[in-house]
């Protein structure tokens, strides 16, 4: 299970101090903190399992988790196998789920390579346990998301990882330069399951989805054929889990807001923006406590008191131009990311045609554009385009391979003949001859007839 998927970008507006303490002031917009109330029991509804086991209710369900894909949990099951086995043994399950039986199987564990280094564990349900978390998702989240923290951005409806960045960059404009960078160590192994559960049970009352909620959390995880059980942690993986992070984190933001504070959280990362290193060390040290009644710890690796400029923030940073104007980066790490992507994408060795390594790029190089395009540094933009190019440049002259093929290449591009020569007699230096040789005949119109796309 994880914290694992806003409105359009706004350009948000920071608020102005009206009743201070210590660094901070009231939010205009949110006032005090709202009390948490859990939903009103209303006579003429169905309870909330059976509105998550209704037949309209799970048909979307299943079209998310079919959308979604995904591998095969500790079954074996595939998406396909499973619509084939539930279309037998639904009604049992369903039955199961009704009593009070069911019990989810454990979920199968998945170690992938942070970019950074060390690696990220996943929990995979199986597909049917999956189909049951997302209708209980599709139910419990109209219920409890209206009552999160307006500051809290990650994976919930209408709101995006570009909102988030917005408001705090117009935090900083507003003159709060020093942020309170906070990241929780192993946020997803240390959840408290009774902790959680506490905070739930005063958002909802019917005792069949904590009930069946609970048994989800201690499902227990599979390693080498052998199941470990869990007592706390919440493994990434499952629909359930980032609504259930945000019941968690909560509790902080609402602390955070009744202190006036101006603050951004998505997921488990929270930056608060102050105006002084003096008020962020002593923020910090509020939420280390904060975190710390949670069962959570501060990463102390991760976390920092510093100027707002250069620190990363989703994968952006900020800078500021000569007149004071504050403007977003794409952050030196998430640049150095793409890059090694594209030169694992741009590789030449493997075999592929320059269509299928195109074809690859776009899948990548598209969704990336899509992220970041709200990057206000165009120069920068331009050069990862050029080093795209110079990359299937070289590609290309590899591809050719030899010094003949390469002559009867670049003459049929247009190359004149004495250019096609000077190339060819130096074949194997494809980096050099990508940089400075081919950029008249492999210019921008030739990737573009490619279907490379373009980042600037």
């Amino acid at each position: 299970m994880s914290i694992g998927s806003a409105r359009h970008q706004k350009s948000a507006q920071a608020e102005r101090s009206s009743r201070t303490s210590g660094e901070a002031g009231r939010d205009e917009g949110s006032g005090e903190a709202r009390p948490v109330r859990q939903a009103p029991a209303d006579p003429g509804r169905a309870p909330l399992l059976a509105q998550a086991l209704t037949r309209e209710n799970l048909v979307r369900a299943w079209r998310r988790v079919r959308a979604n894909a995904g591998s095969a949990g500790v079954d074996g099951l595939s998406v396909g196998q499973t619509a084939e086995y539930l279309q037998v043994h639904w009604p049992q399950v369903k039955g199961q789920l009704f009593a009070g039986s069911y019990r989810p199987q454990p979920v199968r564990r998945v170690q992938l390579p942070k970019p950074g280094g060390g690696m990220r564990e996943l929990g995979i349900p199986t597909v049917t346990d999956r189909l049951i978390q997302q209708a209980l998702l599709q139910v419990l989240q109209p219920l409890i998301d209206p009552s999160f923290s307006d500051h809290s951005y990650g994976f919930r409806p209408g709101r995006r990882a570009h909102d988030a960045v917005g408001r705090a960059q117009a935090y900083v404009q507003a003159g709060y330069q020093t942020v309170v960078d906070v990241d929780l160590e192993r946020f997803f192994d240390r959840v408290n399951h009774d902790v959680l559960m506490d905070r739930l049970g005063k958002r909802i009352t019917d005792q069949a989805v904590l009930r069946l909620i609970r048994r989800y959390l201690q499902a227990g995880i599979m390693v080498h054929g052998v199941v470990q059980e869990r007592y706390e942690g919440t493994p990434q993986g499952g629909p359930l889990s980032p609504l259930l992070a945000n019941v968690l984190l909560d509790e902080v933001d609402r602390e955070l807001e009744r202190r006036g504070h101006r603050f951004v959280r998505y997921a488990d990362d929270c930056n608060v923006y102050v105006r002084s290193q003096r008020a962020g060390e002593r923020v910090m040290a509020e939420l280390r406590q904060r975190y710390g009644r949670l069962g959570l710890k501060v990463n102390d690796a991760k976390s920092a008191v510093a100027r707002a400029f250069g620190r990363k923030f989703l994968g952006y940073s900020l800078w500021r131009t000569p007149r004071g104007e504050v403007k977003r980066a794409i952050a030196p790490k998430a640049k150095a990311t793409f890059k090694q992507r594209i030169r694992w994408l741009t590789k030449r060795s493997g075999g592929r045609s320059m269509e299928r390594v195109v074809q690859e790029l776009r899948a990548y190089v598209l969704g990336w554009k899509a992220y970041f395009h709200l990057a206000q540094t165009p120069r920068v933009m331009r050069e990862l385009d050029e080093w795209l190019r110079y990359r299937l440049r070289a590609l290309q002259l590899k591809q050719w391979r030899r010094g003949t093929t390469m002559y009867r290449e670049l003459r049929a591009l247009g190359a004149s003949r004495e250019h096609a020569l000077r190339v060819a007699g130096n074949a194997r230096r494809w980096w050099r001859n990508s940089r400075y040789e081919l950029n008249r005949i492999m210019p921008i119109g030739y990737f573009d007839r490619l279907g490379v796309p373009r980042l600037s």
